[in-house]
C-alpha cells in the first residue's frame, strides 16, 4: 500500500468507540478502529488523530438553565471525555504494534504529554501515531474546529472526518429518506447551504488556508484505511466542487 498523503489529520467521532446504539466505550469498537489505523500505518503514513467525546459526554447536555453548570465548565467536562477516549485508543493501537503518544491541550502529566507543536511534529517524523485530546484546551470550541486547527499547525495534507453517515448530504439522511448525497463540494457550497455534518467554523478555517476535507462513514469496514490512503470514499470538500 502507498498512501496519497505524507501526513493526515483524522478526526474520529467519539461514537466510533461506543457500543452499537449506546454510550460509553466498547473495547471491540475501539479495537476495530485501531485495526484499521494499524493497517493504514503500514504505508509509512504520518498520522495524527483527534477524538470527539460525545460517546461519554457532550457539553451541550448541561447548557440548559436548569443544569446549574456553567457552559464553560460543561465544555471542560467534554474535553476530559476526549482524554478518556484517547487513552483507550492508545492501548488498543499499541496492542497492534503501533508506537503512540497521547498529547493533551490541558496539562495532565500523569497520563499524557502536553501538546507542543514541535514535539508533535517530531513524534510524527519518528512514525508515531499522535492522539490529540482535550480539543484546543479552551471552551466554546468544537472538536471539529480543534481538528482543523491542528491539521493546519501540523502541516497535514488533508483533514479527514470519520462520522456515522456516508458523507455530506443536503439534510440528515437518518431522518430524511430524500436527502441528496454530495460526492464533492466547494467550501463555499458547504457554508452557503448551512450543512450541519461539520462545524462551520472548522470549514471556514480550512477554506482560509485551502485545507481539503474528506467526510466518510467509519462504520463501513475498511473505510478508515481507505480514506487515510487517499481513496475516493465519502465527500471531498475543497476549493473546487
Amino acid at each position: 500500500m502507498t498512501s496519497a498523503y505524507k501526513r493526515v489529520l483524522l478526526k474520529i467521532s467519539g461514537e466510533a468507540l461506543a457500543p452499537e446504539g449506546g454510550r460509553g466505550i466498547a473495547m471491540d469498537s475501539v479495537v476495530s478502529v485501531a485495526n484499521q489505523v494499524h493497517q493504514a500505518m503500514q504505508s509509512g503514513l504520518q498520522l495524527a488523530l483527534v477524538l470527539g467525546g460525545g460517546n461519554i459526554l457532550r457539553g451541550a447536555q448541561f447548557t440548559s438553565q436548569a443544569s446549574h453548570i456553567h457552559e464553560a465548565t460543561a465544555h471542560y467536562m467534554g474535553m476530559l471525555a476526549t482524554v478518556m477516549n484517547a487513552l483507550a485508543l492508545q492501548d488498543a493501537l499499541e496492542s497492534q504494534g503501533c508506537s503512540t503518544r497521547v498529547m493533551t491541550a490541558i496539562k495532565m502529566d500523569g497520563v499524557a504529554e502536553p501538546y507542543i507543536r514541535r514535539r508533535a511534529m517530531r513524534h510524527l517524523e519518528k512514525g508515531r501515531v499522535i492522539i490529540l485530546a482535550a480539543g484546543t484546551g479552551s471552551p466554546f470550541v468544537t472538536t471539529d474546529t480543534a481538528a482543523a486547527q491542528r491539521s493546519l499547525e501540523l502541516d497535514a495534507n488533508i483533514l479527514l472526518k470519520a462520522t456515522r453517515v456516508e458523507g455530506v448530504y443536503s439534510s440528515d439522511p437518518e431522518k430524511d429518506a430524500n436527502a441528496l448525497f454530495y460526492p464533492r463540494l466547494s467550501y463555499e457550497e458547504f457554508l452557503s447551504q448551512h450543512l450541519r455534518i461539520m462545524d462551520q467554523g472548522a470549514v471556514t478555517k480550512c477554506m482560509e488556508y485551502d485545507m481539503p476535507i474528506r467526510v466518510f462513514n467509519y462504520r463501513v469496514p475498511g473505510n478508515i484505511e481507505a480514506a487515510v490512503l487517499g481513496k475516493d470514499v465519502g465527500t471531498l470538500i475543497s476549493s473546487h466542487s
